[in-house]
């Protein structure tokens, strides 16, 4: 509950574990820390990382008890928005600031994200189904078989950008550039460099030209897409420059990075539970309840921050005005009271609804069901065709501890 008296933090069982190291994640060696936190310490004060200061939350409730309390947790870009690198106070030196609405509080937040919701509503996909089908559909007719070739950048890349293209009415030849600049957007590591800060800031401008020019075309020629959905809305139309660009790295990163990933944990993930590929592959109705397991499973956004706006209590521990809060999704989604075993892949797993890869409360993912409706395709596709994607190597992984995901990943197509 909140107080307005002084708190002092309180100790942890444990010696501090940083989770925020990016080789936890390149070398996928991060199941162990959480693990030991979620038995030892799942509320816990770290004060010391690259980041700074935070505390470490790595169980199910407490994370959803912070998100059901905006007024005590602050998303906004002036504390530091929603990442583990968001500054507090002064920023760091050359960092753009980008507002965007999922690091906003309520009621600017409010009020932006409820005029993009519509173009995500159940009607609105629906309509979508048939192209993302016929999408899919060449991408995979375009695959060899029998031979090696990277998931991540053919289909993964391939069908998300697509998407994206479509949805900003984005010139398609030139729907690649929304890849790299997602990746320069998402990418927690870049900050700690001011030589790569320099080169993001470079990737968001550029992005933030061709997008405003886009945006000229849309106030002369509007249609149904996103960049049109803003232009006629009280609450987006006169959005500053840097306002514009972090609402469209919010889209363009939740619409790209979490697909992506999901995407390729599908050929990943049930590579290496076999069984549970066979019931995949004999039972096409289990696809809607795999492809929850599977965004579960790989939770493609590690984290989400949020910064304490008065003196307040969880759970025992003590939170100060001011104090960065990480809530680890990754480590939830693995959380032994909620979901048995859940370091395995279940297609028949009968609570993966309630995994926390989309979030919770007010910022639950705006476009999460466009992300299922892709991914359900692309089963449903693959196992029309009786295509399975054998891993025939380790990916490479992203060493960032935000976007939880695959560079690259080979492997080869046979029939079944």
């Amino acid at each position: 509950m909140a107080t307005a008296a002084p708190l002092e933090r309180t100790r942890s069982p444990i010696d501090p574990i940083d989770v925020s190291l990016p080789e936890l994640y390149s070398e996928d060696r991060w199941q162990e820390p959480f693990r030991k936190l979620r038995a030892e310490a799942p509320i816990q004060w770290v004060p010391e990382s690259s980041f700074g200061p935070y505390w470490s939350v790595s169980t199910y409730k407490p994370i959803v008890q912070i998100e059901a309390l905006p007024k005590i947790f602050s998303s906004s870009w002036q504390y530091g928005g929603i990442a583990i690198s968001g500054s507090v106070g002064e920023p760091i030196e050359n960092e753009i600031k980008m507002p965007m609405f999922i690091a906003m509080d309520p009621p600017q937040h409010t009020a932006q994200r409820r005029t993009i919701a519509p173009s995500f509503g159940p009607s609105e996909v629906a309509a979508m189904k048939a192209e993302v089908r016929t999408r899919t559909a060449e991408v995979l007719d375009s695959l060899p078989i029998g031979q090696a070739f990277d998931w991540v950048e053919k289909v993964s890349i391939e069908l998300t950008t697509g998407m994206l293209a479509t949805l900003f009415d984005f010139p398609w030849e030139e729907r690649h550039k929304l890849t790299y600049w997602s990746d320069m957007g998402g990418d927690v590591e870049l900050i700690k460099d001011p030589a790569n800060i320099a080169i993001r800031n470079a990737a968001l401008m550029e992005m933030g030209a061709a997008f405003g020019a886009l945006w000229q075309q849309k106030v002369a020629n509007p249609g149904s897409d996103l960049i049109s959905v803003m232009l006629r809305s009280d609450a987006m139309n006169h959005m500053s420059e840097e306002e514009f660009m972090g609402n469209l790295i919010l889209l363009i990163v939740g619409g790209n990075d979490t697909t992506r990933n999901s995407m390729s944990s599908f050929a990943y993930g049930l590579s290496q539970f076999p069984e549970e590929r066979a019931k995949l592959e004999a039972d096409a109705s289990l696809i809607p309840n795999a492809v929850q397991e599977l965004i579960r499973w790989q939770t493609p956004l590690s984290h989400m921050r949020r910064t304490v706006e008065v003196d307040t209590e969880i759970d025992g521990h003590h939170m100060k005005k001011g104090d960065k809060v990480v809530m680890w999704y990754l480590s939830a989604n693995r959380d032994e009271s909620v979901f048995e075993d859940g370091e395995a892949i279940r297609v028949t797993r009968e609570n993966a609804r309630r995994h926390l890869s989309f979030g919770y409360g007010i910022h639950r993912c705006v476009g999460a069901r466009v992300a299922e409706l892709q991914l359900c395709t692309l089963l449903e596709e693959m196992g029309k065709r009786r295509l399975r994607a054998n891993v025939i190597g380790e990916p490479e992984r992203v060493p960032a501890c935000f976007v939880h995901g695959y560079k690259s990943l080979q492997v080869e197509l046979s029939h079944y």
